[in-house]
């Protein structure tokens, strides 16, 4: 595909071999998430990979990196408030994963095989519609991702300004479904037709939680019984950006799901990480006054975390907070002062 920015067209693909293996080996093509300014990431779940003697491929995504257009960010133009562009862009990405896939079927150190493909938020829509559209990829990671993108554009915290750009347009959900129906994943994927791997995060604003939801109901089988592979699941207790805190703990998962998928042997994710919840916002009560608040989540009085108690790090030093949330962000209690007790509200969002 040619675009109106010739440094885009070019593709670069990064690739890491296991130095201990003789023969073809499976590989891995592996997806950054939106705005990424290197693919540090990526190599280090590539370098567990190799670990397990697979290879990591590492493709940069349109407009990111060096495919970046001179006077833009890295990623600025992957997502813009234009329908027709997301199509563009997203039909590049599918072409640039597809001509990887030729590129590794050419390469007599590769098994073409044993192909499959990893994700990152964005990377992992783009990875859950390829896998879709392509069977020669055999198995699929998608971290952070989801389905139904009209939802997620209409829905997420990363795209404000580019969603409030599309109302003034005269779009609507509805609208925008119609729109990139071309692109959706959930016009592809077949359920329990190969391994997969799903992780999400239960505080998510970037990726709703339903949207991850969405994606597996995609890809189970659709009756109890019925022939074919579930997909694994893992959920973390902390918002989009949390996983940074468990990214070794995730990178070795990712590489120990493709080890058993690209091998045929059975994957059993781990039930959860011990990944903190840590909350930024603001918190209020009559005593203290409005203030910004960190806090870190103590326990929870309901398993979707409605109720929750925390311990918030504040200028006016270390308080409790126990409350309940509402909606937006926004949660009621009681604060806990060093001498008083106290009603008060903390609005924050979850790293």
């Amino acid at each position: 595909m040619t675009t109106e920015h010739p440094v885009n067209d070019t593709v670069g693909l990064r690739v890491y071999m296991p130095s201990d293996r003789l023969g073809a080996v499976p590989c891995v093509i592996l997806l950054h998430y939106w705005g990424a300014t290197d693919t540090g990431p990526e190599r280090a779940m590539a370098e567990h990979l190799n670990r397990r003697g697979v290879a990591g491929i590492v493709l940069s995504l349109p407009y990111h990196m060096a495919r970046t257009p001179k006077g833009f960010r890295s990623g600025e133009l992957a997502i813009q408030p234009d329908p027709a562009k997301l199509v563009v862009t997203m039909t590049q990405s599918i072409w640039d994963v597809r001509r990887a896939i030729d590129w590794i079927q050419s390469e007599k150190e590769l098994d073409a095989s044993r192909i499959g493909i990893s994700g990152t938020s964005l990377g992992a829509i783009v990875a859950s519609l390829a896998f879709g559209i392509d069977p020669r990829l055999k198995a699929g990671c998608f971290m952070l991702g989801g389905a139904d993108l009209a939802h997620i554009l209409w829905n997420s915290s990363r795209v404000v300004g580019e969603r409030e750009a599309l109302r003034r347009r005269g779009y609507t959900e509805e609208r925008m479904r119609e729109s990139l129906k071309s692109i959706e994943p959930l016009s592809y994927l077949r359920p329990g037709d190969r391994p997969t791997f799903i992780v999400g995060a239960k505080h998510d604003t970037v990726i709703p939680p339903a949207d991850v939801e969405k994606l597996i109901r995609a890809l189970e089988p659709s009756e109890e019984g019925e022939p074919g592979k579930k997909p694994e699941r893992l959920w973390l207790d902390t918002g989009h950006y949390g996983g940074v805190f468990v990214e070794r703990q995730l990178s070795r998962s990712m590489a120990g799901f493709f080890d058993a998928a690209l091998h045929n042997r059975e994957y059993r994710a781990p039930k959860t990480f011990l990944a903190p919840t840590l909350r930024i916002g603001f918190e209020v009560n009559p005593a203290s006054g409005l203030q910004v608040a960190v806090g870190l989540d103590l326990w929870r009085w309901s398993r979707n975390a409605d109720g929750f108690g925390a311990v918030l790090f504040t200028p006016k030093g270390i308080q409790g907070f126990l409350g309940y949330q509402i909606g937006g962000g926004l949660a009621l209690g009681i604060t806990v002062l060093p001498k008083r007790t106290t009603v008060g509200a903390f609005w924050s969002a979850v790293l």
